[in-house]
């Protein structure tokens, strides 16, 4: 079973409005607000943003860096396989996917675990079980 929306939760714990806008001399050409591939229009206003502070240090930047990180979420979001059990003390989750898929899911799930947990309040405890080739991502409700 895929549970996108739940994988979504987990790696998009910040939001990231992915737009920006078509300008000339200020003014907004009418065109299109979404560059039609979420990760190019988050590189693209990520950029834009990182143009804009005076203060950026380009020497620091990595663009290829989060150009990686973009997609390894979107195939977390797009090819790993959800498997949901529901349990008393919350629920457990096994995700898995191809090889490529999980090195995704291993860079993905234990960085993301503490930002869902801080903002739900929930522990949340991830478990790579090697061996068989998946990870093993738990819930547990308050």
């Amino acid at each position: 079973m895929r549970l996108i929306p739940f994988v979504l939760a987990i790696v998009m714990a910040a939001p990231v409005a992915a737009q920006h806008a078509n300008s000339a001399a200020g003014h907004d050409m009418g065109g299109p607000q979404e560059t039609g591939q979420s990760a190019f229009a988050a590189l693209a206003e990520i950029v834009t943003i990182l143009q804009a502070d005076p203060e950026t240090d380009w020497e620091r930047v990595d663009i290829d860096g989060l150009r990686r990180h973009l997609v390894d979420m979107d195939l977390l979001t797009q090819e790993a396989v959800v498997a949901r059990t529901l349990r008393p003390e919350g629920a457990r989750f096994e995700i898995r996917g191809t090889p490529r898929v999980l090195e995704a899911i291993r860079a993905m799930v234990p960085a993301h675990a503490p930002f869902l947990a801080a903002e739900t309040g929930w522990d949340v405890v991830t478990e790579d079980l090697e061996r068989v080739a998946f990870n093993r991502f738990y819930i547990l409700r308050p």
